[in-house]
């Protein structure tokens, strides 16, 4: 990797996209590749990086040589000692990051029992948080170095029980995150539910947020005053089996199949794939979108076949300050002994 970095260095810096391999990630590199952007894009093994940076050859435009652009290291988000092993070979090439696109996201509803990470937690909390927040604290180093650093994560309106996606089944609810406690590796974040693949992944998104707002008071306390973006792309159901649902269609392919027929083609209340790439590009390329700040846009449906992307407020409960911060200790906790052993 560390080869790689040096062969593509730019006076600009790079823009860091995880969950890029397919869907809403891979839309948006291909798009930010077209512009003339660098990217890190880190897969889960190396045959999925492979696989991406042959994809990516395919369909770019002529002219582009994805060798001088593109860096694609192994980085599993759901093993603490990847993201560790990846980013020591990051940090020791000094490049620098100007975006950092918080992308990669796990879902498995239909799923009677949990799936664990490498380190045992419940794999959505894992891939969807955890991951995400070690990840940020080892690369921030890179990130603070860039005359106009960015940040911006994927989350989702499922976050809130008020919003149309987050009132059907089990509501997300943290309670007061006892499921995070020091030795305690429970099913569920409140540390008291039963298992509930769907209600495990609503209550990621909301930890989306709430990391979010935490990681902005945290820079702001810092003297560092940058966007952080928080953003629901809508429902994302494409035609083909990749995407985002492929783990869940798993388990219940049949009612996945008609789930989608529904919204997509009848109801018409769906994204598409190559739109929602495409409003993740403008949140990196966009002047609109540089304000200082935490901020959360969602792209909402007003009508069938219609929806309006603008600035919204998220649910009361990831709007409670003191427990996005109680929520950063603990999942900082949960890979402190990973900090420990680096140094």
């Amino acid at each position: 990797m560390e080869e790689s970095i040096k062969k593509v260095k730019h006076e600009n810096g790079f823009t860091f996209i995880t969950g890029a391999s397919s869907g809403i990630g891979y839309a948006a590199a291909l798009n930010l590749l077209n512009s003339g952007y660098r990217l890190i894009l880190p897969c889960r093994n190396s045959l999925a990086s492979k696989r991406l940076l042959q994809n990516l050859k395919n369909n770019l435009l002529k002219g582009i040589d994805i060798s001088e652009r593109v860096i694609a290291p192994v980085l599993d988000l759901s093993d603490l000692n990847s993201i560790l092993k990846s980013t020591n070979r990051l940090l020791q090439s000094g490049e620098t990051i100007d975006n950092l696109i918080l992308n990669a996201g796990l879902q498995y509803t239909g799923s009677k029992e949990p799936r664990l990470s490498s380190q045992n937690y419940e794999l959505t909390f894992a891939v969807n948080h955890l991951g995400h927040q070690y990840l940020v604290e080892r690369i921030l180093p890179l990130l603070l170095k860039s005359k106009s650093p960015r940040v911006i994560i994927t989350a989702s309106e499922v976050h809130n029980p008020e919003a149309p996606g987050g009132k059907f089944g089990k509501p997300a609810c943290l309670g007061k995150l006892q499921g995070l406690e020091e030795g305690k590796a429970a099913s569920m974040i409140d540390g008291f539910s039963k298992f509930n693949a769907d209600k495990a992944y609503k209550d990621s998104k909301l930890c989306n947020l709430l990391f979010a707002q935490e990681l902005y008071r945290r820079l702001e306390s810092r003297g560092f005053h940058i966007p952080v973006i928080a953003w629901a792309p809508g429902l994302v159901i494409p035609r083909n089996s990749h995407g985002f649902f492929r783990h869940s269609r798993k388990y219940n392919e049949f009612g996945q199949r008609l789930f989608a027929l529904i919204v997509r083609d009848v109801l018409q209340i769906t994204e598409t794939t190559v739109k929602a790439g495409e409003l993740l590009k403008s949140l990196v390329t966009e002047p609109e979108y540089s304000k200082p700040g935490f901020s959360y846009f969602s792209n909402k449906v007003i009508r069938p076949g219609k929806r309006i992307f603008n600035r919204t407020e998220p649910s009361a409960e990831a709007n409670d300050l003191q427990l996005a911060g109680l929520l950063w200790k603990k999942t900082f906790c949960l890979y402190r002994d990973y900090i420990n052993m680096e140094n």
